[in-house]
């Protein structure tokens, strides 16, 4: 943690950035999981992200069978994308994220120069918090702090 950082102050602002984030991750049109992600940098939103079909694609995540479409982009990968096609730029970022990144996302995180990931729930696979870890991103399971 920056030491400049206060830790109670940043408590705050973690937890007000995470509801923001399940709130964005209300429009996902995704039934089987609904994911949502927000980039801040100098405490300002930068991109917002949401599980859903590429650009331009129908709004269904899921097939007939209830499988997750193999096209369907994560909340954390339409976020930093969002941000290239800015002029803004992630480097030194705090991503947070309803969910914990997948290792691809993470690949994309490591990438992007995002320096944080806050997250509220576990995901079944942990490669991608292994891998952040490996890349001396911080890591923050917001659950597990309160």
């Amino acid at each position: 943690m920056d030491k400049h950082r206060n830790p109670d102050k940043q408590k705050q602002f973690d937890k007000h950035y995470l509801e923001m984030a399940k709130i964005w991750a209300k429009n996902s049109y995704c039934k089987r999981r609904q994911v949502g992600a927000l980039i801040v940098k100098d405490k300002m939103i930068i991109s917002d992200g949401f599980n859903g079909t590429p650009e331009g694609f129908e709004n269904e995540c899921e097939d007939e069978n209830n499988v997750t479409k193999p096209y369907v982009l994560h909340a954390e990968a339409n976020a930093i994308t969002k941000v290239a096609k800015s002029g803004n730029n992630s480097k030194n970022s705090t991503l947070y994220a309803t969910t914990c990144p997948c290792i691809e996302c993470s690949k994309l995180i490591i990438q992007a120069g995002i320096k944080r990931v806050v997250y509220s729930t576990e995901y079944h696979k942990t490669e991608g918090l292994a891998l952040l870890k490996r890349a001396n991103i911080e890591v923050v399971n917001f659950d597990e702090l309160n």
